[in-house]
This record gives C-alpha cells, structure tokens and sequence, in this order.
C-alpha cells in the first residue's frame, strides 16, 4: 500500500476537523495575520530589530505603510504630519521613500499597517466575533447592499490615489479646499488638511474601512454558515439512511 493511501484518512480527517471548527481556525489564523503588525514597534523598542524590520518588510507587500497615514508607538505623538516626517528623514515626496520610514527612538516606530488597514483588517476579526453568537439570526445581506457597504472605500480611497498622482502632500485631499468650501470653513483647518488624527481624511479611512468590514463579515460568514448546517444536515441524513439499510439487511440483529 502507498504512503498516499495510508495518508489519506489523516488528511480526510484534518480536513474534517477543520470544517467543523472552522470559525476557530479563522479567528487564530486571520487574528496572527491582523495583529502581527502591532508587534513590530514593540520590536523595534525591545531592540529585537531584526524581527520588527522582518514584520515591516513582510507587511509592505500589502499596505502602502506611508508614514503620515500610519499609527506610532511609543513616541511623542499617535501619528506625524509630512512635514514631521520629511524633516527627521529626507525632504522628499516620493512615496516609496517615504514609506521606508519606520520611526526613531524620539518619534516612536510606527505600526507596519497604515490607518485605513487596521480600521478594514481588525473590523473584520472584530465584526466576526460578534456575529459568532448571533450567526443562528443574521442572515447575509444581498449583493447590492454589499456594494453599497463597500462604495464609500472605493470612493476614498480612489479619490486618495488620484490625489497622490499630484504628489504626497500636493493632491486636492491633502487640502480639501472643496470640502471647507461646502461647509463654510466652520470647522478648524486641521480638520479640512492633511492626515492627522481627527481630520477629514483620517476619519474618512478609518469609517470606510470599518464599513468594508462589515459588509464582508456580513455577506460572507452568514453564506458559510449556511452551508456548514446545509452539509451537516445532508450528513445526517445519509447517515440514517445507512443505518437503515443496515437494518433491512439484518433484520433480527436488534432482537438478541
């Protein structure tokens, strides 16, 4: 007999187990890759650079990682302006300069996910554990109700990137003349420019990417659900079907 066919049962059987456990398995898994990121500065203030550089590197794959746009730790201030930033490292717009940045000891070291990923990737493990107790009454939301969830990232963050085009620091939601315009400047110039913490832009990533989330945990988790039970149910079935056969079969088996 091959190894194949003596494997098979093992991996029939881990396949099975993590059918049947598989919320478990997505919240360890998907939480490992949602929270690694937040280990990087603490890294980097331990002194254990290598592995905090090792988490910024993995991570700049699948975020932008632009200094103004990201959370830091263990410095003066939660996040830096361009400004800050270009004067502590180079006087340069070009983002891929800029997002090598990842802090110094006076600043603090910057989380290897940007703003608009921790609201999107942690409102997903977040929304999922609160659907979990739940999942029996919820039910998914249509197609259209998804799109419309997800519009308002699509909108930010496609307006963010024609911005960028101009230069980081240059676009018009760096300044966002058009939206103190609208509202009469009745808010503080803070608000309207730039990425800090509390203005338009920061607020803006940080709902939409909370909304994308839900709209995720709440089209998708439901649908698995679904056909776990669906799966479970058709188990049962064929289960007491065999057992019935079985019964015909043997007919005084149960008699003694």
């Amino acid at each position: 007999m091959s190894t194949t066919n003596l494997n098979a049962p093992k991996i029939m059987n881990a396949f099975q187990w993590i059918s049947a456990h598989w919320f478990a398995v997505f919240l360890t898994i998907y939480g490992l890759w949602v929270f690694v990121p937040f280990l990087a500065p603490v890294f980097m203030q331990l002194g254990w650079t290598g592995a905090g550089k090792a988490i910024y590197f993995i991570y700049s794959f699948f975020c932008h990682q632009l200094p103004e746009r990201s959370f830091f730790f263990f410095g003066e201030k939660t996040m830096y302006s361009l400004s800050e930033v270009q004067s502590v490292w180079q006087d340069t717009m070009n983002p891929l300069i800029l997002r090598k940045f990842i802090g110094n000891e006076t600043m603090g070291w910057k989380v290897a996910w940007s703003d608009r990923m921790i609201s999107f990737y942690t409102s997903v493990w977040f929304f999922a554990l609160l659907w979990y107790p739940l999942r029996r009454k919820i039910k998914p939301i249509t197609w259209w109700s998804f799109i419309f969830i997800l519009l308002p990232l699509a909108v930010d963050g496609g307006t963010h990137a024609v911005s960028d085009f101009a230069g980081i620091g240059q676009g018009f939601r760096d300044t966002n003349t058009w939206l103190a315009m609208l509202t009469n400047n009745v808010l503080p110039a803070t608000f309207y420019a730039g990425d800090a913490l509390g203005s338009f832009n920061s607020l803006m990533r940080f709902i939409t990417g909370f909304l994308a989330g839900l709209g995720i945990v709440w089209l998708a988790f439901p649908y698995v659900f679904q056909t776990q039970a669906y799966n479970q149910k058709l188990d049962e079935i064929s289960y007491a079907k065999v057992i019935e056969q079985i019964k015909n079969q043997n007919p005084h088996s149960s008699g003694g």
